[in-house]
């Protein structure tokens, strides 16, 4: 029953929270009573499951592969745990940036729903399931991010929610195919028929696994499927933006991880592909960050960029050296968790800059870091984590990443992420400079000097 509570609590605190949309005072308990009592169980089973191994629920008491199955290992479940960690600074931090009738109108039960879905596809053992979640996540992420009405937001939600489906539609496909090949959907039991009808039906293989490649890339947004991301979550307020960037595009990511380094491990074909995708997003991301003038434009397109490092680390687990895939995916695991917690930081501190001058335009902000000096130096240290500077968490993340590309000889995409992260570092000094250091460098002339 632990494996499910991650799933139920959020859930649960979710209808709790509807039931009382027209009591301020209630509906913020209780989600602050879903965020603690999410954050309890994720915590409880990340323990469990460092001491006691893998944990398993079997829903209705069908044995795998019949029925449904909520697994807890320790990837799923330092998802689980780091989810659950963001969501209770998120939810803590929403009570002052959410206006109150997005509030009214459901802001936290809708959080609430859209927790359960990502870590029931953390959770869930079947690529049926981790389907259906995803839809789970999908329409409570719609919700979140046109409730407000406004008419920049209803144009957001459009293209994500059209971009989601086709990615839905991408899934099934992939998944049907797999079901007519193997004639099971659980992971643990498709990896192990795949290994032989890999080698006796390539093809089928490599196009349902092209197809997964494809949903996965457009939920995490990798070039040329991420069009949607920058011109989306600039448009919430910085508590959803934040709890975007932590988990919508991580799903995706976590999906790629679990299906190709379990089900379906690449072959040169794919390998081939995420290598070339992961590079490009690498650069087009940054390139379009350095470009930008608006902060949190700034650290959205950088979701992107930084996507691409985690994709490499998947890219690379085609690799034929069994310590270079290990490495690899570990690496690519640590970047991820890193990004959530640096990201989602400097997205709430981009929102505090706005509250404290009421825009994000580098033209109109300055001299912040007199005004406001714990603000910057949390922005600047998590900066250059982003950037990964030593000896950040970002740093050790990139090292990861970066030794296994010398490792698979990828010369070209190691290199490339090199590059990426002297621009990386470029564009966080230009927030930094604009933002907290400018007018601390010039000073207006008194009128004794002139």
């Amino acid at each position: 029953m632990l494996v499910a509570l991650p799933i139920l609590i959020p859930l649960i605190a979710a209808c709790a929270g509807l039931a009382a949309a027209g009591n301020r005072p209630l509906r913020q308990a209780f989600a602050l009573l879903g965020a603690g009592g999410l954050l309890a169980a994720a915590t409880v089973l990340f323990a469990r499951v460092r001491t006691g191994g893998h944990q398993a629920l079997y829903v209705g008491g069908w044995p795998a592969p019949l029925g449904i199955t909520l697994v807890a290992d320790p990837l799923s479940a330092l998802m689980v745990l780091t989810a659950a960690v963001l969501n209770a600074a998120v939810t803590v931090y929403a009570l002052g940036d959410v206006d109150a009738r997005r509030q009214r109108h459901g802001y936290f039960a809708f959080v609430q729903v859209m927790l359960g879905g990502v870590c029931g596809a953390f959770l869930t053992g079947d690529l049926f399931n981790l389907y259906v979640w995803f839809e789970v996540t999908l329409i409570s992420s719609f919700v979140l991010m046109v409730l407000g009405g406004g008419r920049a937001q209803l144009e957001a939600g459009t293209k994500y929610v059209t971009l989601s489906l086709m990615s839905s539609a991408l899934f099934l496909s992939g998944v049907g195919i797999l079901y007519g090949i193997a004639r099971t959907l659980n992971m643990a039991d498709l990896s192990e028929r795949l290994a032989a009808t890999a080698v006796e039906r390539p093809w089928p293989v490599t196009c349902a696994a092209t197809l997964l490649m494809l949903a996965f890339g457009i939920k995490a947004a990798v070039f040329p499927l991420h069009f949607w991301l920058p011109d989306s979550y600039h448009v919430t307020p910085a508590a959803v933006t934040a709890i975007f960037a932590a988990l919508l595009t991580k799903i995706g990511v976590y999906a790629m991880i679990r299906v190709f380094g379990q089900v379906l491990p690449p072959g040169p074909y794919l390998s081939g592909l995420l290598a070339v995708i992961a590079g490009v997003t690498m650069v087009m991301g940054v390139l379009g960050a350095v470009a930008q003038v608006h902060v949190r434009r700034i650290l959205n397109v950088h979701i992107v960029s930084q996507i691409g490092y985690m994709v490499m680390g998947v890219a690379l687990l085609g690799t034929p050296d069994p310590a270079t895939r290990r490495l690899a995916v570990a690496a690519a695991v640590f970047y991820m968790v890193h990004n959530m917690v640096v990201k989602t930081n400097l997205l709430l501190i981009s929102g505090a800059v706005r509250a404290m001058t009421g825009t994000e335009l580098l033209a109109g902000l300055g001299g912040l870091a007199a005004r406001a000096p714990l603000t910057a130096w949390i922005f600047l240290i998590s900066a250059l984590s982003l950037a990964g500077l030593p000896p950040s968490s970002g740093f050790w993340a990139k090292l990861g990443i970066l030794q296994a590309g010398f490792q698979a000889r990828a010369w070209v995409l190691t290199f490339t992420a090199l590059f990426v992260g002297l621009l990386t570092l470029l564009s966080m000094i230009k927030i930094w400079n604009e933002v907290f250091w400018n007018c601390l460098l010039y000073t207006s002339p008194s009128p004794r000097d002139s």
